[in-house]
């Protein structure tokens, strides 16, 4: 598959492969605090399409923007 430059590519670790062709990926952001300027974690879950059921609780992927697939399921693996 060809990397589309106007989708975003992003970067996470799956936490959850027990949908069928779906998986929920998590991404963990560093953030600072706009008055207090204490670090803090950010983190994001978003699902996934995975066509083949390939990837496993743990794994680092690469996904990226698509087609709304279903409701809640707007990108897919790279």
């Amino acid at each position: 598959m060809e990397k589309d430059n106007s989708k975003k590519i992003k970067k996470g670790l799956v936490v959850s492969d027990a949908m069928d062709k779906t998986v929920v990926v998590e991404i963990e952001t560093l953030k600072t605090h706009s008055k207090y300027l204490k670090k803090y974690r950010s983190t994001k879950k978003y699902k996934v399409h995975d066509e083949e059921n390939k990837f496993k609780k743990g794994d680092m992927i690469e996904f990226v923007e698509c087609a709304p697939i279903s409701k809640g399921k707007s990108h897919r693996v790279l």
